[in-house]
């Protein structure tokens, strides 16, 4: 959900809030020594054509931009030398059909790590290259890369002046192939993608006709919250909660078949799981105070949730498999705090924090112990989410040009705060990036 909606909900009530005093953990981590690679290329052949010449240089860059995200962990060589620890060799094979072959050696260890063919798609060289660098990746560390991820974000690019609206795009986790998936001509929030890609779960602000209550029998239009869910496949949606008040916020639950989200049909916001099935609902928080932005962990064990029953809007955490079970305050940082999430194993929490007049994110572990305060002075910033693999960490950064105008982009920077990459420009203003899993 959009963070002023979710704050707005919260501290509507507040009048003023007290600063608290905190000390916070500086940002970074000890340096590390690099592990030296060189790309070495020969993406030329004769019977190749011009634009297939092309395509395959651009192979070449794309390697080097995909391990640039990781440069915590290697250093690109531009010429190899004693020092090189990683060759990676890429070779166009083939006369009518091509492939890359693709072959890792440790030069000091003299090891081969890799050697293996992959069939070059021209009409999607982007996705060939990526798994170029997933497949060297992996060669190394036995691990998945964010190489060949999305993510899921919301743009008001198609907006007209005072006509609002917000749809749902998707982009490769570069910025590339930027794709718009919805047309609702609306304003669509808090989306949120299930464990296995395949569906995507968003709220729509919808017209709802309900009676005056003047006894005439007359009705009126409000503005209700209703999720939908999409299928990743096929495209189509369906109506899946449509209750009188909010019906948003929603997480999947890992095993796919359940939502928490925040309801509010009982007046006051409550946190609940939704059976898909059966539509059954069970109660998590019950609190006069309003809970809302869940997220679940990896083995739903824990949730953490926004929750203004400090007297603001601060993180808390619970067993989710009770009501109100071992509910804990974790975050005492700043005016108010908005968008919790999970990194992949559920040890550590990321959230957003406004500090001296602007959002900035924090990371603190999920037991409340280690704050980090990951960016200053960089604009402000909101609505982290961790990369499938936890390494880093999408999330929106605006930047005020003039009185009237700013601009809110998609940035990513490394789990300890170095900012790695500006992902969008000139896309509208973009809110709630997701990223995919792997």
């Amino acid at each position: 959900m959009k963070l002023s909606f979710l704050i707005g909900l919260l501290c509507l009530s507040f009048s003023a809030f007290a600063e608290d005093t905190l000390t916070v953990v500086a940002v970074g981590e000890a340096d590390t020594e690099k592990e030296k690679i060189y790309f070495e290329t020969a993406l030329k052949k004769s019977s190749l054509n011009a634009d297939e010449e092309a395509k395959l240089e651009l192979v070449r860059e794309i390697l080097k931009s995909d391990f640039d995200f990781y440069r915590s962990k290697y250093e690109i060589q531009d010429n190899k030398s004693g020092q090189t620890k990683y060759l990676a060799e890429v070779r166009v094979e083939g006369d009518k059909s091509f492939q890359l072959r693709v072959k890792v050696e440790n030069l000091k260890d003299k090891k081969s790590l890799l050697d293996k063919k992959i069939a070059v798609d021209f009409k999607n060289i982007r996705a060939t290259a990526h798994e170029v660098s997933d497949q060297i990746y992996q060669s190394l560390t036995g691990q998945k890369s964010i190489f060949k991820t999305q993510i899921y974000f919301v743009s008001d690019r198609t907006s007209r002046g005072n006509d609002i609206r917000k749809e749902l795009y998707v982009m490769d986790f570069d910025g590339a192939n930027q794709k718009r998936l919805t047309y609702f001509n609306s304003i669509l929030i808090s989306p949120s993608l299930s464990t296995d890609n395949n569906r995507v779960v968003y709220t729509l602000i919808e017209d709802k006709t309900k009676p005056t209550g003047r006894g005439d029998g007359s009705f009126h239009n409000v503005k209700n919250l209703n999720l939908h869910m999409m299928d990743l496949t096929t495209k189509k949606s369906r109506l899946v909660s449509n209750i009188d008040g909010i019906n948003s916020g929603a997480v999947f639950s890992k095993s796919g078949d359940s939502l928490y989200l925040t309801l509010s049909y009982q007046k006051n916001a409550d946190i609940y799981q939704l059976n898909l099935s059966n539509g059954h609902k069970k109660k998590i928080t019950s609190h006069y105070s309003d809970d809302v932005d869940p997220h679940i962990n990896s083995d739903g064990s824990l949730m953490t949730f926004l929750s203004g029953r400090a007297g603001k809007a601060m993180i808390y955490t619970l067993d989710p498999k009770g009501r109100e079970k071992n509910v804990k305050r974790i975050s005492f940082v700043g005016r108010f705090n908005a968008a919790p999430r999970f990194n992949p194993d559920g040890t550590e929490i990321v959230f957003s924090s406004w500090v001296d007049d602007r959002f900035d994110i924090y990371r603190i572990g999920s037991n409340g112990e280690n704050l980090v305060r990951l960016t200053k002075n960089f604009g402000s910033n909101e609505e982290p989410w961790f990369s499938p693999d936890g390494q880093f960490i999408v999330f929106t950064s605006q930047r005020v040009i003039t009185r009237k105008r700013a601009t809110q982009d998609v940035y990513i920077m490394d789990r300890d705060g170095e900012i790695i990459r500006k992902i969008t420009s000139d896309y509208g203003k973009i809110f709630s990036p997701r990223w995919s899993n792997l």
